[in-house]
């Protein structure tokens, strides 16, 4: 496994694996709805003018979340394969 990092830590442009969604968070069963699930690619493609909420490409999809939201997502660098 490569570096762990909490969603909202990406940077725009860079993309990461899915490793897990906290079940304790408020939002992890909508989460894993809409796809957050263990080895799905993820891509930040932006943030908002004041840095929250960001844009993520998620399986030809386009979601937005708040840095919040998105800290229940722990992501991997690496690919799913690695």
């Amino acid at each position: 496994m490569g570096n762990t990092l909490g969603l909202q830590e990406l940077r725009p442009g860079q993309r990461a694996v899915v490793w897990s969604v906290d079940p304790a968070a408020p939002l992890s069963r909508r989460l894993l709805d809409l796809g957050f699930v263990k080895g799905t690619e993820v891509r930040c493609l932006g943030r908002s003018p004041f840095g929250d909420p960001s844009a993520y490409g998620l399986g030809g999809t386009v979601l937005a979340l708040r840095a919040m939201d998105g800290a229940a997502v722990t992501v991997t660098e690496a690919a799913p394969w690695d």
